[in-house]
C-alpha cells in the first residue's frame, strides 16, 4: 500500500493573520535598523561636500579612518577604550551580578527588597545618573572627596574626571552602579528556573554547594550567560550616552574618555571642538560599528550554544 503525503492547503485567512502581527514588528525593524544601514553604507561609499553626495570612492573612506589624521589617532584611542568597558563589565558588572543572583536565589533575609534596590538603578534616566555621579565626583565638594576625607585619606582625592587616566574608569563604574541590577535579576531567573530535583540529589549524594554550582547550576544558566554576554558586547561598542552626560562629546579630557560612539557622532554631526561635519567618514565609522556588534555577537552566540547542556 502506498502512503501519500499530501500538503497542507494554503490558508489565505491565516496568511493575512499572521501577517498582521508581524507587519508591525517588520516595519519597525525596517526604518530603524535595515534602512540606517543600507543608507549608511551608501553614504560611505561616496565623497560630500557637507551637504550632499559627490563622486563615488569605493572603500576611501574607510581607508581614511585608519591612514588620515585625527582619525588615524581617534579611533584606536576610542576603540581601546571600548575594550575597557567591555572587560570591565564582563569582569565586574557581571561576575557580580551572578554573585548576587546567586546570593538572592538562596533567599537570605531581605531578599525581596534587595531584588528592588538592586534594579532600581536600571530605571533610573542615564543623563540623570550622569549629571548626578559628576556632581558625586566633583574635587571640591563632591561625596568621594567628603567620604576620602572622613577616612583620612584626603591626598589622595583627585579630579577623577579631569586626570585622563582615572576619568574612563570613573564613568565606567557609574556604569556598573547602573546596570549591575539587570545581570542580578537574569541570572537569578536563570538560578530559580533549575529543577530542584537535581539540587536535591546532588545535595543527598554529599556535593559540596561550590560542586553543584559549578557542575550543575552554571552549566544550566549558559543560555542566560550567553544573552547577557551579548547584550554587554553591543552595550559596550555603542557607549555614548554615559560618556556624553559626565564628559562631553568630545570624551574630555583630551579625547581620554572617547568611544566609538561619541567618535561617530562627532565625526558625522560635529561638535563645539570639532570641525564641520564629515558625513562619509561618519558613516564609515558608523557601518564599522554595525559590522562589530554582528560579529561578536555571531561568535559569541555560536560559543555559547556549544557549551549548552540539557537535563
Amino acid at each position: 500500500m502506498q502512503s501519500t503525503l499530501h500538503k497542507p492547503a494554503f490558508n489565505k485567512y491565516r496568511f493575512l493573520w499572521v501577517l498582521f502581527f508581524v507587519m508591525p514588528g517588520l516595519i519597525i525593524v525596517s526604518v530603524v535598523i535595515i534602512y540606517p544601514l543600507f543608507a549608511s553604507l551608501l553614504n560611505s561609499l561616496y565623497s560630500w561636500n557637507g551637504f550632499e553626495r559627490q563622486a563615488f570612492v569605493g572603500l576611501e573612506n574607510f581607508k581614511s579612518l585608519f591612514t588620515k589624521f585625527p582619525y588615524n589617532q581617534r579611533v584606536p584611542n576610542a576603540l581601546m577604550n571600548n575594550l575597557k568597558w567591555f572587560f570591565s563589565a564582563m569582569l565586574i558588572q557581571n561576575v557580580f551580578g551572578l554573585l548576587f543572583g546567586y546570593l538572592l536565589s538562596r533567599n537570605i533575609k531581605g531578599h525581596e527588597i534587595y531584588k528592588r534596590l538592586f534594579f532600581m538603578p536600571v530605571l533610573l534616566p542615564i543623563i540623570a545618573v550622569g549629571f548626578l555621579w559628576k556632581l558625586y565626583y566633583n574635587p571640591q565638594f563632591g561625596m568621594f572627596t567628603k567620604i576620602f576625607e572622613l577616612l583620612g585619606l584626603a591626598r589622595y582625592s583627585q579630579a577623577w574626571l579631569g586626570n585622563a587616566e582615572t576619568a574612563t574608569y570613573a564613568i565606567i563604574i557609574m556604569n556598573i552602579w547602573r546596570w549591575i541590577g539587570f545581570p542580578t535579576l537574569v541570572f537569578l531567573a536563570a538560578l530559580d528556573n533549575i529543577p530542584e530535583d537535581c539540587l536535591e540529589s546532588a545535595h543527598l549524594d554529599g556535593a559540596s554547594e561550590w560542586k553543584i554550582f559549578s557542575k550543575i547550576s552554571f552549566p544550566l544558566i549558559i543560555p542566560s550567560i550567553m544573552v547577557i554576554t551579548v547584550l554587554t558586547l553591543i552595550g559596550s561598542i555603542n557607549v555614548f550616552e554615559q560618556v556624553y552626560s559626565m564628559a562631553g562629546l568630545d570624551g574630555s579630557p583630551n579625547y581620554a574618555t572617547d568611544t566609538l560612539g561619541t567618535l561617530f557622532y562627532r565625526t558625522a554631526f560635529g561638535s563645539q571642538a570639532s570641525t564641520i561635519p564629515v558625513v562619509s567618514i561618519g558613516s564609515a565609522l558608523s557601518v564599522i560599528i554595525y559590522f562589530l556588534c554582528l560579529i561578536f555577537s555571531v561568535a559569541s552566540i555560536v560559543f555559547f550554544q556549544s557549551k549548552e547542556v540539557e537535563l
